[in-house]
């Protein structure tokens, strides 16, 4: 059965993921974020209930 045999698709596999990690990583995280997370304390909203009109 050929597709037990890993020599020639372990080192693709090894090689894909070398690449991404030393490549293509360090590139995406590079990138800075368009929005930057800030420092803002949240607000709570008071909300009031709501009146049925059938009760």
């Amino acid at each position: 059965m050929p597709q037990l045999n890993p020599n020639p698709w372990f080192f693709i596999m090894l090689l894909s993921w070398l690449s991404f990690s030393l490549l293509i990583q360090p590139k995406l995280l590079s990138f800075t974020h368009t929005n930057p997370p800030s420092n803002k304390i949240p607000t709570t909203t008071k909300t009031s209930p709501w009146t049925w009109p059938w009760t």
